[in-house]
């Protein structure tokens, strides 16, 4: 079976959208024209495409993804928020989670001796409620 290839979402040239104009069944040759509107899945780039189907394969379990793609955590949350953002929607904060610059500057105080760990975990706990 010869190798599958992958849907250009982008014009190589200017780097625009493309629009699917022609239908093809590959075992009839039945063909249909027209002005088709791509789904939103058609946007992500290919690696957020087999990110996506690992996700979906291991039923979102995000563990289960930081395992099989030998990744952390936050990096799982990143591209999965990629995605989001991708496919059109906005990413908001979990209710409890600490904004990324707050837990920075709270981590960069830890790094200069600041404030100390325990200090640190307290301000991340205030932060995050």
């Amino acid at each position: 079976m010869p190798e599958q290839r992958r849907t250009v979402a982008r014009c190589p040239a200017c780097g625009e959208g493309l629009r699917v104009v022609r239908l093809e069944c590959p075992a009839c040759e039945t063909a249909v024209e027209g002005r088709f509107t791509p789904s939103r899945f058609e946007r992500l780039t290919p690696e957020q495409q087999d990110f996506l189907e690992t996700f979906i394969r291991v039923r979102g379990n995000i563990r289960e993804v930081e395992r099989e793609l030998g990744i952390s955590y936050p990096t799982v949350r990143g591209r999965l928020d990629a995605i989001i953002e991708t496919l059109g929607y906005r990413v908001e904060p979990a209710p409890d989670e600490v904004p990324p610059e707050r837990r920075r500057a709270i981590l960069d105080a830890l790094n200069r001796g600041e404030i100390t760990a325990e200090e640190a975990v307290k301000r991340l706990k205030l932060a995050g409620s």
